[in-house]
């Protein structure tokens, strides 16, 4: 398939004729003037200088000899479109974030940007696990240390590793956990594990990944712009008003229901209760919970870190995790996910057989470095070092939280995970207030409508960030929104 364009043979245009050859004809006079030029699309010079605007003078006439036209050939194939992904609106949100950010830079340079949007770590990896993974990088350098590929399912000592470190006591095995390069690229995964038939639930507002996926594999209709959602996927409403937990007795049921808790970006965290009733109505309805505990060990009460500290969860849940936020890994990648061998599919077959076989299609492994990194973050002086690296951006957290509070916000979150949702008061665009915090104090959050309709109104804002710029940041706040009445 061709698309015709015609320009002058080696002349750069823009829709417009040029000319190359000039004949002059002297003791003319002429009136050149800029409406000549534009309108005609020729580039006239009279004795060499160019000429703009009206001007009148006694020069040589300047005439142009277009030279032939030739055609430009755009080729395109006859292959059709992915007609999923003309279903999305814009780009994937995070980049988008980026690209402002990159914008603002642009247009100020001066400016210091303090950055508490896109969740990514600041904090260098602890030295026990970067230590162990630079001595697994030169072991490679040497024939005794030198490994290729791996299981795909990731090294026994590091699933026995991750049981005994996040899963003691709750009766998961080493075999039904699989190690891979983070939980994102596993939310993918699952969806190729499940198809395009599947109806699909998600909390809104939630990470994009989880609905972008679904429109990904065809699982959903187009995108309806009056209600800002996409067709056939089921939006959980989780807001203050109802405690960030939805009304299970008016929702329908779905193959699959995506769950992520804490929360990004709301920061929430499910109860006991609440998960309880969650896997009762996954049960009732022959549904597979998708569990999220990227941030589990953020908790520091009672609320459940997993999902299968709630009975018969085995029989209807996976769970995804990773090692990004909890050891630096964001640039590393590590993660892992959990499929027991009671959950099955409609007509009896074991879901952790077909995992496994998505996965050895998909994906040859983890990197072993990383692996490496992911062995010592579950040793004892690891898991106390990540640790101590959590409490460091809680405590970024609480700071940025109080400065909220303190300005006359609504703020959510801020305890057990490391992000503060805040509510802007009145009908506010989320991308216009990110724009306004961006142009007059140089901070990045995150707009709440990125997350789902239902962050309409919001912000996110990430602790992930340095101590001395969260201090920076709280001071700029101050002073654009302190004398402001929310």
């Amino acid at each position: 398939m061709k698309t015709m364009a015609t320009f002058p043979a080696g002349v750069a245009t823009s829709g417009r004729a040029a000319c190359r050859s000039m004949v002059h004809e002297p003791n003319a006079d002429m009136l050149l003037s800029s409406d000549f030029v534009s309108n005609k699309g020729f580039a006239s010079r009279v004795d060499g200088a160019a000429v703009s605007g009206r001007t009148r003078r006694r020069a040589a006439v300047t005439k142009c000899t277009a030279e032939p036209l030739v055609e430009k050939t755009i080729y395109s194939t006859s292959v059709r479109r992915n007609t999923n992904l003309t279903k999305f609106q814009a780009p994937y949100f995070f980049p988008e974030i980026s690209r402002r950010m990159a914008a603002h830079q642009r247009k100020h340079p001066e400016s210091k940007l303090i950055s508490l949007g896109i969740g990514d770590t600041s904090e260098p990896i602890p030295e026990v696990i970067a230590r162990a993974m630079e001595q697994r990088a030169h072991g490679l350098s040497t024939l005794k240390g030198y490994t290729g590929y791996g299981s795909e399912q990731g090294p026994k000592e590091l699933r026995e590793g991750l049981v005994k470190a996040f899963y003691s006591d709750l009766g998961i095995d080493k075999d039904e956990i699989f190690i891979s390069d983070g939980a994102k690229c596993d939310v993918i995964r699952l969806q190729l594990l499940f198809g395009p038939d599947v109806t699909m639930a998600a909390q809104d507002p939630s990470y994009p990944a989880y609905v972008d996926t679904s429109v990904l594999v065809g699982q959903t209709q187009g995108y309806y712009p009056d209600t800002q959602q996409y067709g056939k996927i089921v939006y959980m409403k989780c807001l203050p008003e109802n405690n960030f937990f939805p009304d299970l007795s008016k929702m329908p049921r779905t193959d699959t229901i995506f769950f992520c808790s804490p929360n990004n970006p709301t920061g929430a965290t499910a109860t006991r209760k609440q998960l309880e009733e969650l896997v009762a109505f996954a049960k009732k309805n022959g549904s597979i919970i998708i569990y999220d505990s990227a941030y589990a060990i953020y908790m520091s009460d009672d609320h459940p870190k997993s999902i299968y500290e709630i009975p018969g969860a085995r029989e209807v849940a996976i769970e995804t995790s990773s090692f990004s936020k909890v050891a630096g890994f964001t640039g590393v990648r590590l993660g892992w996910t959990v499929v027991p061998a009671e959950l099955r599919f409609q007509d009896g077959s074991p879901v952790i057989k077909d995992f496994n076989r998505v996965l050895c299609t998909t994906f040859n492994g983890a990197s072993n470095i990383s692996q490496a990194g992911g062995l010592a973050c579950v040793s004892s002086e690891g898991l106390e070092a990540i640790h101590k690296m959590v409490g460091f951006y809680k405590e970024n957290t609480r700071i940025l939280k109080e400065t909220f509070d303190s300005l006359g916000f609504e703020t959510y979150g801020g305890q057990n995970a490391p992000y503060v949702w805040i509510r802007f008061p009145g009908s506010q665009s989320s991308w216009n207030i990110f724009d306004e915090i961006l142009e007059k104090a140089d901070i990045v959050t995150t707009p709440g409508r990125g997350f789902g309709p239902g962050g309409e109104g919001f912000i996110r804002a990430s602790a992930f960030a340095h101590r001395e710029d969260i201090i920076e940041a709280t001071q700029r706040l101050k002073s654009l929104y302190g004398g402001k009445s929310n």
